[in-house]
């Protein structure tokens, strides 16, 4: 009968070599359906490798579990087997997160670091001990337990070092970083635990570190992540140039490959004809070689894994894989097209307040074909909806669909900035759009739309209804950031509707703000607030206190965050407040400086408010023809503006974005809105800090902080 198990094994190979799957899983059942018994070892073998099969090329997951629980069951009266046992834990451990039963898998798994504990197996033990404690990391995490997570992925770490395993013990040192960056109790633990990565990454040998690249793509985004979130952006650039630059190199070296597959797939096809003389036979087996030998330089150590990778049905090559650790390390992040548009969303989030927009909307672009080209993968297409999902396809969706929702909303950012409002309209009506279609794994940009809403509202001078949208951001967020921005952002709309009791509502929001302004982490939400403050302080003849919140906060802005739209617009107030103490010296030179970057960003609200202040400034100086000139200008700047606003409010999308309505969607049961937002592991959960909270059992925090403060709008205009 073994003689009948092999030639079935062999004939599933040459199915599944040939794409037909079904076929390959019909050979294999037919050992375990077979009513002439097997030896239990064999049923074992067939019904791992028919698991392997479901999960790689199915969405079957049940399927595939009941074959893992059988097989454990035979196991149990095999005394050795060890290898054989911690692949069925794995996997069956693996199915167990895909269905959302993480107490049984934390179950599994420490079943099979007990096994270990009692096995002799040497390096192979360890590389499982590797492997589960990888997988319960994932798993309490999972369910928040951050600090248990730590004490695993430190076991592994512990155990890679034992066996003086460099790249594997990286691979726990950048896990751990990214739980660090997921809790944040404080900012000295997370920079701990990157100067670890820094120091492990240095004892990699140069020629090594090139060949690990997922490890190099993790460590480095992990890398800008904590510099963003401390709003270190010198620092970060260069991480950020390292990343786009690795993967430009990645790009090329792929495209090489498969020039190089196309050429030997045409000297195989020549190869293959009968009527070929000895010398044409001898050149083509020469080049067939020869391409060969290239591909394999190229490819290196591309190879598929001996675990199954999960995201969802769709078949993955080598080429969309990023190997963070060795087999049989669960050892993967993401697959590379989210690591491709993660890095331009981060070169993106990096590039917008310099006022670099162009090169932002070439990487939006490229970050939203790439996502949407995925999307399409996973079947998730115009009309499906969230229920619609398959079980093992909802992880990896989350991911995409959140991708998605970032560029979009950037894609806002950049468009309010820039004046274009029907192009922000669009955007900000597909980001709506999503969220109704997807509202449990989108929940957490439900405030972000709403947030985005109220800028709309208030770039196009609807300040009542941004004030709605605003408070309503800050009710549908837990984060204090968040909401901290929310209640600026709100302030400024009552500061523009210029009457009294609405200034008074504006220090009542910028009151509490102020005041805890120094808790928060970098100075995102300080330098915003005192911009704000500075400005109705201004507004009620404050002078001085002014004077004194602004330079401060300038000089903050200026030193940390690299905000070109936040500078000119600091340099505009106190440009407007220099006026005010007849400073005009002073405020000639600073309006200068605000209007040339309200140019380079093509901020035209913020250069019609500059224009205001130099054409009231020449009427004091009495220089009549830079007064005449400077308000022609500005009348041309006023007439672009009104005529963008009209388009925007004819717009159909106009009255539905201001509506003092907020987006409903279709809620899930309970049991499915578990399913959605528990699943992702650590290895799946998206971290901006600029954008994106990191915490995976609750919602994800908003995306405020990639909205730039946005003073460029305090003119009052009418709708």
């Amino acid at each position: 009968m073994e003689a009948v198990a092999e030639g079935l094994w062999g004939l599933a190979d040459y199915e599944e070599k040939k794409g037909e799957i079904g076929k390959a899983v019909k050979c294999l059942e037919a050992i375990c359906q077979s009513q002439v018994s097997f030896l239990p070892i064999i049923e074992i073998k067939t019904r791992l490798r028919i698991a392997t099969l479901l999960l790689n090329h199915s969405n079957n997951v049940n399927h595939a579990k009941s074959h893992l629980e059988r097989s454990q069951l035979l196991l149990k009266s095999i005394p050795s087997c060890f290898e054989l046992k911690c692949r069925a834990y794995s996997l069956l451990s693996q199915c167990y997160q895909l269905v959302g039963a993480i107490p049984s898998q934390k179950q599994i798994l420490n079943k099979g670091l007990e096994l270990i504990s009692t096995s002799e197996d040497g390096f192979s033990g360890r590389l499982w001990y590797c492997n589960f404690n990888s997988q319960l990391a994932n798993a309490l995490t999972i369910e928040g337990d951050h600090h248990g997570s730590i004490s695993a992925l430190d076991n592994g770490l512990m155990c890679a070092t034992q066996m003086c395993y460099p790249e594997l013990q990286m691979f726990f040192a950048t896990s751990i970083l990214h739980v660090h960056l997921m809790q944040w109790e404080n900012e000295s633990s997370a920079r701990d635990a990157l100067n670890r990565c820094n120091v492990i990454w240095e004892s990699i040998e140069l020629e090594k570190r090139q060949q690990c690249l997922g490890l190099l793509f993790y460590n480095e985004l992990l890398h800008v992540f904590y510099l963003l979130r401390i709003c270190d952006y010198k620092n970060a650039g260069q991480h950020v140039d390292k990343l786009d630059a690795a993967m430009k190199s990645d790009l090329q070296r792929r495209q090489q490959i498969n020039e190089l597959s196309k050429e030997l797939d045409a000297v195989n096809e020549s190869l293959s004809r009968s009527d070929l003389n000895y010398r044409d036979r001898s050149a083509l087996s020469a080049k067939q070689a020869h391409l060969e030998e290239q591909l394999s330089n190229l490819t290196g150590n591309d190879k598929e894994f001996s675990e199954p990778i999960y995201f969802g049905s769709a078949r993955r090559t080598w080429e969309d894989k990023l190997e963070l650790a060795p087999p049989p390390v669960d050892g993967e992040w993401l697959p590379k097209g989210a690591i491709y548009a993660l890095i331009d969303l981060t070169v993106t989030v990096f590039n917008r307040p310099k006022g670099l927009f162009k090169e932002c909307l070439k990487r939006i672009q490229s970050g939203l074909q790439t996502v949407q080209e995925e999307l399409k993968k996973y079947g998730i297409l115009d009309g499906m909806r969230e229920v619609d999902l398959q079980h093992s396809a909802i992880w990896i969706a989350s991911v995409y669909l959140m991708l998605l929702m970032h560029f979009l909303e950037n894609k806002v950012a950049v468009d309010l900035t820039r004046s274009e409002f029907v192009e922000a309209q669009e955007a900000l009506v597909q980001m709506r759009n999503w969220y109704i279609r997807f509202p449990t794994i989108l929940q957490a940009c439900e405030c972000v739309i709403e947030m985005l809403r109220g800028q709309y509202a208030h770039c196009v001078g609807c300040y009542d209804e941004a004030n709605y949208h605003f408070l309503e951001a800050s009710r549908l967020s837990e984060n204090k950031s968040m909401q901290a921005m929310c209640f600026v952002y709100a302030a400024i709309s009552y500061i523009c509707m210029g009457d009294a009791e609405s200034s008074a509502k504006a220090l009542d929001l910028i009151g509490p703000v102020l005041g805890v302004m120094d808790s928060f982490t970098g100075v995102r939400e300080k330098t915003s607030v005192l911009l704000a403050h500075g400005f109705l302080l201004m507004r009620q003849q404050n002078l001085q206190e002014a004077r004194n919140r602004l330079a401060f906060g300038l000089q903050t802005t200026h030193n940390t965050l690299g905000n070109l739209q936040l500078v000119s617009q600091y340099l505009t107030v106190l440009g407007n407040l220099g006026l005010a103490l007849r400073d005009t010296v002073q405020a000639r030179e600073i309006l200068r400086s605000s209007l040339t970057l309200a140019k380079k960003l093509n901020d035209i609200p913020t250069q019609i408010w500059v224009l205001s202040n130099l054409t009231a400034m020449y009427q004091q100086l009495g220089e009549k023809g830079s007064e005449m000139e400077n308000l022609d200008y500005q009348t041309k700047k006023v007439e672009d503006l009104q005529k963008r606003i009209s388009s925007a409010c004819l717009s159909s999308h106009h009255v539905e974005l201001i509506a003092k309505v907020k987006a409903e969607a279709h809620q899930l049961s309970e049991t499915d809105i578990k399913r959605a937002i528990s699943g992702p592991s650590m290895r799946v959960d998206l971290d901006i800090p600029e954008s994106i909270g990191l915490s995976v059992t609750s919602p994800m925090a908003s995306s405020s902080r990639l909205m730039d403060f946005d003073m460029g709008r305090l003119r009052k205009r009418k709708a």
